[in-house]
């Protein structure tokens, strides 16, 4: 009995997908994830300053909590690329890779630290909390998806 297709046909789709999954030609993320990851991170940012600006905040109060905001979208970008450059052989120092973490967990706390603080509903908390983590995950999404568009634009030009 014959198989369906040659080996040849065969060897030649193995090859395929074993240069697809072992980095050398990398998979370009799909329009909807790419669509899904601004939107969020829209969405986030929107949510949580248009949160600020309905506050009963003094007006340093707002700008603190905007700071943490921006800080901690800084950070996290600058953890995903130095995860990354570390994956793909790139040298990043450890001072480097330190800091990008340390900034991270720090604009956590300080916006943790702020909400146990602040004379706010439990329920305005926990929806500056939330606007807060979903800005921040759809920021990690959105250098990844970035920097994958480049690389699988590299790799095909």
């Amino acid at each position: 009995m014959e198989p369906l297709k040659s080996n040849e046909s065969n060897n030649n789709s193995e090859s395929k997908n074993v240069r697809l999954n072992n980095g050398n030609s990398p998979l370009k993320p799909s329009a909807a994830f790419v669509g899904a990851s601004w939107m969020t991170l829209l969405i986030g940012m929107t949510s949580y300053c248009i949160g600020l600006y309905n506050s009963d905040m003094a007006y340093n109060e707002k700008g603190y909590y905007f700071t943490i905001l921006l800080f901690g979208l800084f950070s996290v970008i600058s953890v995903q690329k130095s995860v990354r450059d570390r994956l793909e052989g790139i040298p990043v120092t450890d001072l480097y890779y330190s800091i990008s973490w340390f900034s991270t967990i720090a604009s956590i706390v300080l916006l943790i630290i702020g909400l146990w603080n602040a004379d706010l509903l439990l329920s305005e908390k926990g929806f500056f909390g939330m606007s807060f983590v979903l800005g921040l995950f759809s920021a990690l999404a959105v250098q990844k998806n970035t920097r994958d568009l480049k690389q699988f634009e590299s790799a095909n030009i």
